[in-house]
């Protein structure tokens, strides 16, 4: 990407996009172009055509989606299906139709089969069926990435897809009704200690293993593959370790300082009993995460007390 080079962030309030935006002014691109959901609705095919017929960005991130954790996924799942399909379908026609230069598309390690073999390789995709939590925004997630080929495949279109593991970090979202498990791990656990509670319920039994990644890596990983990577076939972004809910549960107690004890509620659902990307041809392109985890879950605390603690959650 040239420096000047106009550069379209969809989705930059969110915890990828603010760091992408990040990212790319700290590698000098300063020509970004940005639109609140309230400037442009994107679930609306006439207003996205319109806005790329006016501005004509030549490179794109789709960073845009509605996202959240297993509860919302399986409470909201007409929303999750239709926002998403509407969203991607709308950017990347008119991005094929305004001939942007490069898109970059992102999905979610969603996609995968529940059962799949661990770690996950990028050719597992449509091998097997879905987590029935979550497989409305995976079925979205899907599409996308079947749009960014078949506009390749038919016109020629220089779209790549990136499945993004677990992700952490500044600008996470706190709410307990539809966040991912970090995020609403760092907000229990600094409430109990707040008030004094002597324990901390965590959902499920605490066995499930899952990868986490820094937002901010990723964010760098998708600057680097797009000035590096112009293939077809997908792109997994993760750290390629894991651990189990109980261990993240007891490094973010041991980050937030809380003395008492953990809970698990087995009444409520594991989820996908492993998700840990294969990360071997993002390693063999020039990339490897940098921010390991107990630093990254130190930097999002840090990051959640400022912004998100009390009166803000009040």
């Amino acid at each position: 990407m040239e420096n000047n080079a106009l550069i379209y962030v969809a989705g930059h309030r969110g915890m990828v996009g603010s760091a992408i935006c990040r990212k790319l002014k700290e590698a000098g691109f300063n020509n970004i172009l940005t639109q609140t959901s309230s400037e442009l609705d994107l679930r609306n095919q006439v207003a996205v055509h319109d806005f790329f017929e006016e501005n004509k960005p030549e490179y794109v991130f789709l960073a845009a989606a509605k996202v959240g954790g297993i509860h919302a996924n399986n409470t909201y799942r007409a929303e999750f299906l239709y926002d998403n399909l509407m969203m991607e379908a709308n950017i990347i026609h008119a991005a094929y139709k305004t001939g942007v230069k490069k898109l970059m598309f992102l999905g979610s390690s969603c996609i995968y089969p529940k059962l799949a073999p661990q770690p996950l390789k990028e050719e597992y995709l449509l091998t097997g069926a879905l987590e029935q939590t979550n497989e409305p925004y995976a079925i979205a997630k899907i599409a996308g990435i079947k749009l960014c080929e078949a506009y390749r495949d038919q016109y020629g279109s220089n779209f790549i897809s990136v499945m993004p593991t677990n992700l952490y970090g500044f600008n996470d979202n706190y709410d307990l009704n539809n966040s991912h498990v970090l995020p609403a791990l760092i907000r229990k656990f600094h409430e109990a200690k707040e008030n004094g509670n002597s324990t901390v319920t965590v959902w499920g039994t605490g066995s499930p293993r899952r990868e986490f990644l820094f937002a901010d890596d990723l964010a760098e990983a998708c600057l680097y593959l797009m000035e590096n990577y112009d293939g077809r076939e997908l792109v997994n972004i993760g750290t390629g370790e894991d651990v189990t809910i109980k261990e993240l549960a007891l490094l973010v107690k041991e980050v937030v300082g809380f003395e008492g004890e953990l809970v698990f509620d087995t009444a409520k659902p594991d989820g996908t009993p492993r998700k840990l990307m294969d990360v071997s041809k993002l390693h063999s392109l020039g990339y490897k995460h940098k921010t390991e985890l107990l630093e990254g879950i130190s930097l999002a605390y840090a990051d959640f007390k400022e912004k998100y603690t009390a009166p803000a959650l009040s």
